[in-house]
């Protein structure tokens, strides 16, 4: 994917810096994991590399998705990548403070562990100064190299307790050797790029738990592939990786050993990481919690003193009231509830450090049995969650403007544990996504079927006729008929003016789509509803499902009811309270 050279730093040059960075991981995932030996042992960090780029890169493909013309209409979607409202806006290019701001947002909101979350920090910091001057189409060598070394900063201040021998090590030699470049972005790169090549290899001689391993800092050769990645951008030459150390000795493979080092002073636990499996209080924690959390600057500052005290590897990132928190603790519970006590916790994810349940007694769990079949399904609330989950589906929870990567529905995939697994996106933009997400897991032996739902109500009727005791084929077959045979509409309100398929409509006006088209613009929540409502049932229906969003007015159920009793007859209508799912209502008609 060579690029043609240019001499400043775009929107374009950050759609193209992102893939080329996601392919860089992609290749060096394996490579990255077996040498991953801090601050835990756990064979990961290649892989929560590659998923952080990998949620920055679908953000940025998101707002150019936003951009381009189809069938001659141009097509409007958010700086988050959420679809605003199904409508048209004004055509061209994203600009340079659009990208780095989706770039710098999809990190955060999908970064995983560590590493991931400094990363995420990392484009964060650079984002802010590409960002400052957002009339700006591009940035010079001279913003560049602001960015870099903003970026390290940043970082380093995001970790309570700063080690050297680490990524954050390997991003400020990067900076530093940035600051001293003269000329153009692309000779401002590769002068970090080989800041930071120079800065891995002498990692082991910083840390010593690196050096008796063998290896470098997993993190830090992370980011030096991410920079090569720009050097590329920037040059359209690839950079040698051939000459980046990794293994000087012992190759460490990926969770072989649980062997930690301390936070705080860099030195090793109680067993060193050749010597195998070790249990969770040998050297640190047994949990590592993640969460988004949404809060003020102050809460979390009280919020990073309390974490502080309960556990180590703290990292917080973020700002403007959205914050990924990552933190390894003994007392999961705690840290999760010192989240609640700052602000609105989600998507929370914790993992145990130990071999199948192991907590303090090392003692392991005989692995559990497949199931024969199951659901993955990706939803949009709570609400939703929890009737999926009810049903017996494992659930990918998709927040508005937060769409779930691919790594996210394979791990999701994995976490059901069956041989058997029907995928349900629930969202026409999750299309190829999902398929990336089936095709991976049916290379490690799960049979996978995508049913290529394109809203939530589709995916319950999809669930309701699943019958895990049929054949796999059977079993697809009902759920792709029953999902086919409903349709869909939902009813939000507008964020900005656009052009739709039933005319202008202005910020705050209600719209009522149906199979994702704008068939409806007014004022009135409940009046949109009802005519949407109609229009659906004007075809014939036999069940109509409601979820209602959080923000949905409280009698529109009772109402939409009523309308269905006393206008069609032998129509059934199921209500749901769905959470914050981004519409005000989804409606299906079956």
């Amino acid at each position: 994917m060579a690029q043609v050279p240019q001499t400043f730093f775009d929107a374009l040059a950050v759609r193209t810096w992102c893939g080329l960075a996601l392919e860089a991981l992609g290749r060096a995932r394996e490579e990255i994991d077996a040498i991953n030996v801090y601050p835990v042992a756990d064979g990961d960090t290649g892989t929560n590399l590659y998923l952080t780029v990998e949620s920055a890169f679908t953000a940025v493909e998101a707002v150019f998705a936003g951009y381009e013309v189809v069938a001659g209409v141009v097509v409007s979607e958010a700086v988050s990548g959420e679809r605003c409202d199904g409508a048209a806006a004004p055509g061209g290019e994203p600009s340079l403070s659009d990208a780095v701001r989706a770039m710098a947002h999809g990190a955060l909101i999908g970064a995983r562990g560590n590493s991931g979350t400094i990363l995420a920090q990392l484009l964060r910091g650079m984002a802010q100064v590409f960002a400052a001057d957002g009339e700006a189409a591009h940035t010079d060598g001279r913003g560049l190299r602001l960015a870099l070394r903003h970026a390290a900063d940043a970082a380093r201040q995001a970790v309570a307790h700063p080690v050297e021998g680490t990524v954050l090590t390997v991003a400020s030699a990067a900076a530093d050797a940035a600051t001293g470049a003269e000329g153009d972005c692309g000779t401002v790169a590769r002068a970090a790029y080989e800041g930071a090549r120079a800065a891995l290899a002498a990692t082991p001689g910083q840390l010593a738990v690196l050096e008796r391993a063998g290896v470098v800092d997993a993190g830090g050769r992370g980011l030096v592939a991410v920079l090569a990645a720009l050097v590329e951008t920037l040059t359209g030459e690839a950079a040698v990786l051939a000459g980046v150390p990794h293994v000087h000795g012992l190759r460490h493979e990926a969770g072989a050993s649980h062997a930690r080092v301390d936070a705080t002073s860099g030195e090793a636990g109680s067993r060193d990481c050749a010597d195998g499996p070790t249990a969770p209080e040998a050297g640190g924690p047994a949990f590592e919690v993640i969460y988004l959390l949404e809060a003020d600057a102050a809460a979390v500052d009280r919020l990073r003193a309390r974490l502080d005290a309960l556990g180590d590897s703290l990292v917080v990132v973020g700002g403007d009231g959205l914050w990924n928190v990552h933190v390894h603790v003994d007392d999961a519970g705690a840290a999760v509830e010192a989240g609640v006590e700052a602000g609105r916790p989600y998507r929370i994810r914790i993992t145990h450090f130990g071999a199948g349940d192991v907590h303090t007694t090392g003692a392991e769990r005989p692995p559990r049995e497949r199931a024969q079949r199951a659901v993955v399904a990706v939803v949009p609330g709570e609400g939703l969650a929890g009737l999926y989950t009810e049903a017996g589906a494992t659930t990918v929870l998709a927040r508005p403007g937060e769409a779930p990567a691919s790594g996210e529905l394979v791990e999701a995939v994995r976490r059901a544990h069956a041989r058997e697994v029907v995928l349900l996106p629930n969202d026409a933009d999750l299309r190829h996504t999902a398929a990336a997400a089936a095709e991976q897991a049916r290379t490690e032996g799960i049979r996978v079927a995508l049913i290529p739902t394109r809203s939530a109500v589709q995916g319950i009727a999809a669930l309701a006729v699943h019958a895990p005791e049929r054949r796999f084929d059977e079993d697809v077959v009902a759920m792709t008929s029953a999902a086919g045979a409903t349709r869909y509409a939902e009813v939000l309100v507008a964020e900005r003016e656009s052009w739709t398929m039933a005319g202008i409509c202005q910020a705050g006006d209600v719209l009522g789509l149906i199979e994702g088209d704008v068939a409806v613009i007014g004022s009135d929540v409940t009046a949109i509803a009802e005519t949407v409502l109609d229009r659906m049932l004007s075809a014939g229906g036999e069940l109509v499902t409601l979820v209602l969003g959080d923000e949905a007015p409280e009698p529109i159920a009772d109402h939409l009811e009523a309308r269905v009793r006393e206008s069609y007859l032998a129509v059934d209508t199921m209500v749901y309270r769905g959470g914050r799912q981004g519409a005000l209502l989804l409606i299906g008609v079956e």
